[in-house]
């Protein structure tokens, strides 16, 4: 699909429109799902479509799920609000679009120097993230899933050359969660907008720089074009969990058995989306060195580091925060990343490092 379509179909600003109650006919229950997303963009929209579908087939076509994408029923932004209010039965989205709710609802999706992929899972399901994840949606009538991931992410595209914090100072910025208050303590101009209208702002000049996902992503939406500078690491997000958040009412009206279906398609496409991305990211990204003249840039060392501690700043905001529940929540992450990360040091890393040093063979 070209960049055009998405530009086309992921235009926000929709008025929303009611949907009407799920509708059960011959023992079919039908559902419809708003998703943050233009339609099938490489990435998040393919992965919404993919769960819509797989809870569809799973359900032996007794829980039919409708997809809608972005502007279509109601604003990409707007599809946590739609859910909750029964809008719509159940959202595709990102936990990093949620912190006007609470700032502790970012710790699910992506942290800044955070989570891995495979780390956020551990986290949920050993690591006793899933039963905060599920008290905190729980106050806005949401029981949430993890159905994907997108790797690690990128720090984004710029027109110019990073080679000092100075040189980030006052440059117009998209990103997106927390991310968005570490790159503000170093003085960044942040700012929060979708993935095509990042496009338009770049190409307007109304912003200076940005990121959105990754190059399978990124280059479907035509950032390239207005920018070559490509600099990674994504220390911002270490990884991204996408997430489906299903209205708790219409939920808890299920039988048992859908029940599972739902959250058996969620917890099966998390690997599918994760290794998706990682395959096609690589593709992607020889693609726009070799044929683009985009070109991959190593942030300074002297950059990550004050990061680090801008990082840390915003960190201690959370331990602070006078909700409780954003402070356990808080805890459990650093508990659980501190421990699972000191073990990487033996594990992935040691692997990783160790590959590295011979992959010419």
């Amino acid at each position: 699909m070209k960049r055009r379509e998405f530009l086309t179909t992921g235009a926000l600003g929709a008025a929303a429109t009611t949907l009407a109650a799920p509708a059960v006919a011959q023992g079919v229950t039908q559902w419809s799902m708003v998703t943050a997303w233009p339609k099938n963009l490489p990435g998040p929209g393919v992965a919404a479509q993919t769960l819509a579908d797989r809870i569809t087939t799973l359900s032996g076509g007794r829980l039919e799920v409708t997809l809608h994408a972005a502007g279509e029923i109601v604003p990409g932004r707007g599809v946590f609000d739609a859910v909750a209010e029964g809008t719509a039965q159940l959202y595709h989205a990102v936990p990093a679009y949620w912190g006007s709710k609470s700032k502790g609802i970012l710790l699910f999706g992506s942290q800044p120097f955070g989570l891995r992929a495979d780390e956020q899972v551990g986290w949920m399901v050993h690591g006793g993230g899933q039963a905060l994840y599920d008290e905190m949606y729980g106050r806005f009538g949401i029981k949430p899933f993890l159905c994907g991931n997108s790797g690690p992410q990128w720090f984004g595209w710029f027109r110019n050359e990073i080679n000092s914090v100075d040189d980030l100072k006052g440059v117009k910025y998209r990103t997106t969660g927390l991310a968005s208050e570490m790159c503000a303590e170093i003085g960044m101009a942040v700012q929060a907008m979708s993935g095509p209208a990042m496009f338009q702002a770049l190409q307007s000049g109304a912003l200076d720089a940005g990121e959105f996902i990754g190059p399978w992503t990124d280059s479907a939406l035509g950032y390239h074009q207005v920018a070559k500078n490509y600099y990674w690491p994504g220390i911002g997000e270490p990884s991204s969990a996408e997430e489906c958040g299903v209205n708790q009412a219409a939920y808890d009206a299920l039988p048992d058995d859908l029940k599972g279906v739902v959250a058996t398609a969620c917890a099966s496409l998390y690997n599918d989306v994760w290794t998706e991305y990682e395959t096609k990211h690589a593709r992607a990204l020889k693609k726009l060195v070799e044929t683009e003249g985009v070109i991959p840039r190593k942030l300074p060392d002297s950059v990550v580091m004050e990061m680090g501690k801008a990082a840390g700043k915003v960190m201690e905001g959370l331990r602070a925060d006078e909700d409780e529940l954003v402070v356990r929540i808080t805890e459990s992450f650093l508990a659980y990343r501190d421990s699972v990360g000191s073990y990487m040091t033996y594990a992935d890393n040691g692997q990783m490092n160790a590959r590295a040093m011979v992959l010419g063979y």
